[in-house]
This record gives C-alpha cells, structure tokens and sequence, in this order.
C-alpha cells in the first residue's frame, strides 16, 4: 500500500501525540512492506527527506506570521492538495479541525481519506463561543466529507455515532514499555522517590490544571507538585503568577522520554486532568511507566483506566485524594499494565491500522 499521513508537525518526534503516532505508525508500516510518507512543515529540524524508511516531503507553514492556530489550516492546506496529486492509495488525516477546510474544499481526486478526529476540539475551554461554534461546524462537515473515520476512543467513537450517525474504527494511541528505572536522573530536578506529585500536560483551560492545583493548596500536602509541559504562554504566565511559591514547580516542556518515564514511575501520585476527548498519550505513558493515576472524572479517561485510578471532578474531591495515607497501589497499576498488553502496545496499532486500510481498500 502506499499512505500518506498529514496533519502532524512532523517526524521524528519532537512535539506531542499526533506526532508521535505518525513516528511508530509510518515506521511500523514500512516495516511490514508498505510505502509510507510523512508531511512535516519547513521548520522541523530534521532535513533528511527519510526516516527510517519512511518518505518526508516538507510543506511551508507561516507559523511565524500567522501564529499555531491560523498558519495550521494553511499548512494542512497545502499538505491536503499535495497529496491528493499523488498515487497514495489512503491519505491518513491526523486531527479533523484544521484539516477539514482540505477536506471540503480540494476534489479528493480519487483518493481515500481516513481521518483521525481527535478529541472534541470546539469543547476547548480556551475558544470563546464563536470559535466554538465554528470549530464545532467545522467537525461536522469534516466528518461528512471524509470517507473513513477513526476514532482513538471509545467514548469518542460513540460521539460520532450519536452525534452524526457515523461508523468510526476504534484504533487508540500506542505506548512502549520503559526501558530500565534510574533514580539518578531525578538528581537535576531535585525530586526525590516517591514525594511529589506530577502532571504532564499543555497548560491550557480544559487541562483542569487551576482545579488540581487549588486541590495541592487546600490538602496542604508537604510534597511538591511538578507539572510539565510549555508554560511562556499567556494561560501560563498567568498560573505561574496565581501558584507562586506555593509549592508548584513548572518545569517547561521535556521531550526526553527516558526522562520522562523516570519521573512519571518515582512520583507519588501522576494527576491527569484532560477532560475533552481522545485518549491522551501521556495518560497511556503514565500508565506504562507504573504510575499511580488520579484522573479527572471523565467518560474519555474512564474508558481507558476502568477503576484502576483514583477519579475527581471538584478541588474538594482531589484534595481528599492526596491526603489519602494508603493506596492499593500495586493492584491497580497491574491492572493498567493488562490494559495496555491486551489493547495499547504499539505493536497492536500498527496491524489495526494495515488490516483496516486493507479493508477499506479490499485487498
């Protein structure tokens, strides 16, 4: 088969979850024989045009002129009507909202579009209402023009159903089992085993991130809160200046996942508030790295962690939590494990994905 797969920053890596599905995914796909090639934007700092196998054609963004939200519909613009000159048998949209202009707009010439939606983008906290209205437009047309849809969770899946009477194919994230634990590395952030809590997570509105931390301040818990994720933002600026000094340390964004697994297993409690769909990688990768899970209570983040985490949807109910003397650790954690053996290895992704395309394609 030959795939194209869209909608991302690029690969290798070096942004977030589409991005990485795109690495593991194109990568496993070429593994198996196919012909797969990434879009990425100019300003990506890998200049081969392959990885690992893996075909790279760069498109131009105006990022720096127009900013990440307005610059993605062009870039996906360009990206889309590239593509659909090309001889791919199935273009992979990952996210629907900047894509879905492509989508209506460019003739599909003959080519098979999948497309990935995501979460509910027009739920964002961050939108005003008529963002969200558009935003919300948007979807609904995207998901009628694309031929195919994926859905990476099931309470997503059932959105598109109820919401627009479509069938999706429920293919999640993937994760990797974390290489071998090393507390030294918690030396540089001055963490210590077992006595902090941890949040990794854009520092954006629907993230719950004021919840969590007045739920830190009114637990009046002795152990420091790090969070991770890019913070010299205007929403960031804004909770550094509310939490300072109150014993919530930002930390910036790490890309490193070593790293990042390290800190995710050694910490008390990983509090995961994402509240707006999908399932979050960072949610599968706190999971796979043995992390105990408090997670906002959500249908989305319920039906990837069942009950094997500790739920909230007020600072009350957090705060209750983290004062918690005992938890029944080591049974939940097991449990998260199975989960992902049984559904979110990326081993299993890869071939949901070649035995869906194969379908759709009826080879």
């Amino acid at each position: 088969m030959k795939i194209a797969i869209l909608g991302t920053r690029g690969i290798p890596n070096n942004y977030g979850g589409f991005e990485q599905c795109a690495e593991y995914l194109s990568v496993g796909l070429v593994e198996k024989g196919h012909e797969v090639t990434v879009y990425s934007p100019h300003f990506h700092p890998y200049d081969k045009d392959e990885y690992k196998g893996v075909k790279i054609i760069k498109k131009k963004s105006p990022q720096n002129f127009l900013g990440n939200s307005a610059s993605n519909f062009i870039y996906d613009f360009l990206c889309f009507r590239h593509a659909v000159n090309m001889d791919f048998e199935i273009i992979l949209q990952l996210g629907l909202i900047t894509s879905s202009l492509s989508i209506i707009l460019c003739r599909h010439k003959g080519k098979v579009i999948a497309t990935n939606i995501d979460g509910l983008e027009w739920k964002r906290a961050k939108w005003n209402p008529f963002i969200q209205n558009i935003t919300k437009r948007l979807e609904r047309y995207g998901i009628k023009k694309s031929d195919y849809l994926i859905a990476d969770n099931i309470g997503i899946q059932e959105y598109i159903k109820n919401e627009y009477n479509r069938h999706s194919e429920f293919i999640p994230y993937g994760t990797l089992k974390p290489k071998k634990n090393n507390q030294d590395i918690l030396d540089f952030y001055k963490m210590k085993p077992n006595s902090y809590y941890l949040t990794i997570a854009r520092l954006e509105p629907e993230n719950n991130l004021e919840m969590m931390f007045d739920a830190y301040l009114l637990s009046e818990s002795n152990f420091p809160y790090f969070v991770i994720g890019k913070h010299p933002t205007t929403y960031g600026d804004y909770l550094k200046d509310k939490y300072r000094n109150k014993g919530i340390i930002f930390l910036g964004a790490i890309y490193n996942k070593e790293v990042l697994d390290n800190i995710r297993y050694y910490s008390k409690l990983y509090i995961h508030g994402h509240s707006v769909g999908g399932t979050n990688p960072s949610l599968l990768e706190a999971m796979a790295s043995k992390a105990l899970i408090v997670s906002h209570d959500n249908k989305f983040n319920r039906s990837v962690l069942n009950k094997n985490a500790f739920y909230f949807s007020s600072a009350k109910q957090l705060s209750l939590i983290l004062n918690k003397k005992n938890y029944n650790k080591q049974e939940l954690i097991k449990n998260n494990l199975d989960t992902l053996d049984k559904l979110y290895r990326w081993p299993l992704i890869i071939e949901k994905y070649e035995k869906y395309f194969k379908t759709i394609l009826k080879i």
